[in-house]
């Protein structure tokens, strides 16, 4: 008796009235108390027990339990108030699932497009050769930029734009290329560019480079089969019969060079006339020929290999000339053609903007979509075609509703501006704005290696003010170096190019630009006071404003992808305002390119509250203070963004249709969090 006693298993009743289960063991008997309950609940005083020890206690009901074996589950599976529930919540997954997927592909149908990353911050412009010199050599390097990328992540920029580092002869500043698939000796190895591109990636942010190919140097390998006229390389240049007798040359025509001049140029291997839209040491190639044109998506090909995000390309409106070779229209009918020289005075009907250039464009664009391919992996293209005079050709560079071409075409229109004025600013802005093809994103810039510093054209007086601009309008802004920190040019004689001084780390020997002896060019004079560490100390600084500016555009919508309204301008200030559909909040621009000036803003937008706050100022003492709309105040020079909360949208008042305009149009949901594009 004790012997079967002992091989019993114990159990003690719990004090809720269910079974503590201290093990199950496998096929044991389960005694039963109450087998013909109507609800079949499992009823049991012991599992495995001699029934005489536990004759005395009362059966208890038996609960589910952490562990239970099958046999135990089943019974309470199978019981209706757990077989009802599990049917329902089973039926309302399956009626559940086509909601959630319809309200997901809703919701997909209904968002606007994100923003490329090509859009999400200024692109910030580097002359290598200026930056930062690593090796002592006066020169700057590739290994200076990644030295310093730090400094584009301070300024809360994603996206470099390094110039032509192509090996080159260095004529016209490394834009007449000798190896399109080399970098330069004087700015590293192609394992420096590499690193380079591992480096930026690695922080998180895009490169693009430039591309120039309308023309390659005299030096490049095929210019050199060309001229003797070596298999498929003899036609890939434009050569020409032309008169060479004592030493004068009689060109096919009266077509002159960008740089002035005649644009042909004698070769006397070969014997004929190469045609150079620029200077005569970068013979144009022959876009008519086929072999060119694959040898340029090659090289395309080649740096999107190594990792470049995309490409400016360079003087695409000079790809193609008329084949007939007829002379240029005079501008000055009277002129004698004998003395023409200069480019002005042509009109550039040949030269310039061929049927079928556009074709050559778009083929660059096939190239880069073919690499698009991986998701975060868009490859940009911009144009530089600088079409000052036809704002329609310059357009054209967007493509069409069905054919895209280039993100955006690089907008000069800001650089070529002679005079400052609200209404100038305003009047170029605009220019752009109405001509833009619908659903487009605007490109602005002020600055650029080939034209004088902002700060030196217009004065240091406004240099905030324009990066105000330039950082509060729709679009991608184009920041080139040093223009963060209100550099200028270098005030030196015999210095052909001021505007690509080296840039101004610090108060150092050469600013910090490099630990030589000499720098390639001579820094300015004020590094000591303009420099980007002391302006790092300096909360009103210009490089701190300009930071705050892009943190300002990075953080709030209507800045970053709502409306723009012109709501006043005149010789002073310009003022528009940024909102966006279903955000209550409104900021408004004040920016002031003239005198003193005092303005009545609820005079012209009747809506406007009687009160905003400055949300940001050129002058940082007024930032966070409250003015009154009906007297805004500017000094000459002085930017602020106000702010203020309303849900009445200036861009659906009658009054500012046609001043009102959006390029990527989106509205926003406060009650799901979301952006959308029906509203």
């Amino acid at each position: 008796m004790a012997e079967e006693e002992s091989k019993s298993f114990s159990v003690e009743l719990s004090e809720k009235g269910g079974i503590e289960n201290k093990g199950f063991v496998q096929n044991e008997a389960l005694n039963e108390c109450n087998a013909n309950s109507q609800e079949e609940i499992p009823e049991t005083c012991a599992v495995g027990i001699n029934s005489a020890a536990v004759q005395n206690q009362d059966c208890e009901v038996l609960k589910p339990f952490a562990g239970m074996p099958k046999e135990v589950l089943l019974k309470f599976s199978s019981q209706a108030r757990y077989k009802v529930t599990r049917e329902i919540l089973f039926w309302l997954i399956i009626a559940s699932t086509p909601v959630l997927v319809g309200a997901t592909i809703a919701i997909v149908a209904v968002s606007p497009k994100c923003l490329g990353w090509w859009q999400a911050s200024p692109i910030y412009q580097i002359y290598p050769r200026s930056f930062k010199d690593t090796n002592k050599d006066g020169n700057g390097d590739l290994k200076g930029i990644q030295e310093k990328l730090d400094h584009i992540m301070y300024l809360n920029i994603k996206t470099i734009w390094i110039t032509s580092v192509y090996k080159s002869p260095l004529k016209d500043f490394g834009y007449g290329v000798e190896d399109f698939r080399d970098v330069d000796p004087m700015f590293g190895t192609m394992r420096d560019f590499e690193n380079l591109i591992a480096a930026i990636h690695d922080k998180g942010l895009k490169v693009i480079m430039d591309l120039i190919p309308n023309h390659t140097s005299d030096k490049h390998s095929w210019f050199q089969l060309s001229r003797n006229r070596t298999g498929k390389y003899a036609d890939y240049y434009i050569w020409h019969d032309c008169a060479h007798t004592d030493g004068t040359i009689t060109p096919p025509n009266n077509w002159v060079s960008v740089y002035g001049n005649s644009s042909w140029q004698y070769d006397e291997v070969r014997k004929q006339c190469y045609f150079h839209q620029f200077g005569k040491e970068q013979p144009d190639l022959n876009f008519r020929n086929s072999a060119v044109l694959e040898e340029i998506h090659d090289i395309i090909k080649f740096w999107l290999g190594k990792g470049i995000d995309g490409f400016s390309i360079n003087t695409v409106k000079f790809l193609l000339e008329a084949t007939h070779l007829r002379n240029e229209p005079q501008v000055n009918k009277s002129q004698n053609p004998e003395s023409i020289s200069a480019y002005s005075e042509l009109y550039h009907d040949y030269t310039t903007t061929q049927v079928g250039m556009h074709d050559i464009v778009r083929s660059f664009r096939r190239t880069l979509d073919k690499f698009s391919n991986e998701p975060g992996r868009y490859r940009f293209m911009g144009t530089e075609a600088n079409n000052q005079e036809n704002i329609e050709a310059t357009m054209m560079y967007y493509g069409t509703s069905f054919i895209q071409e280039s993100d955006f075409p690089f907008n000069f229109y800001l650089i070529n501006m002679e005079n400052l004025s609200g209404n100038s600013i305003f009047e170029t802005v605009s220019l752009w704005m109405k001509n833009m093809p619908k659903g487009k994103w605007p490109n602005w810039a002020v600055g650029d290696p080939s034209t004088a510093r902002i700060t030196s054209r217009i004065g240091k007086e406004y240099t905030n003010v324009i990066n105000m601009l330039l950082l509060t309008l729709p679009g991608t802004s184009t920041t080139y170096y040093g223009e963060e920190i209100g550099m200028e040019n270098i005030a030196t004689e015999n210095v052909t190019f001021p505007e690509k001084s080296p840039m101004q780390w610090n108060g150092n020997l050469h600013a910090g630009f490099s630990e030589g002896n000499l720098s390639w060019l001579p820094v300015n004079l004020d590094y000591q006071n303009v420099n980007v560490e002391v302006q790092k100390t300096q909360p009103n600084s210009t490089l701190n404003l300009y930071r705050e500016l892009n943190l300002l555009r990075n953080n709030e919508l209507p800045i970053h992808r709502g409306w723009m309204c012109y709501i006043w301008n005149d010789s002073n200030v310009f003022v528009y305002l940024r909102e966006l559909d279903g955000l209550d909040k409104v900021f408004i621009m004040v920016l002031n390119f003239g005198q003193e000036s005092i303005i009545d803003l609820k005079a012209v937008v009747s809506e406007l509250p009687s009160e905003a706050t400055i949300r940001l100022s050129t002058n940082f003492s007024n930032t966070g203070k409250v003015v009154n709309t009906k007297t805004i105040k500017t000094e000459k020079g002085e930017g602020i963004v106000l702010e203020y909360k309303t849900r009445k949208t200036v861009h659906t008042m009658e009054t500012f249709q046609g001043k009102c305009f959006v390029a990527e149009k989106a509205c926003y949901s406060s009650a799901l969090n979301i952006l959308y594009m029906h509203c």
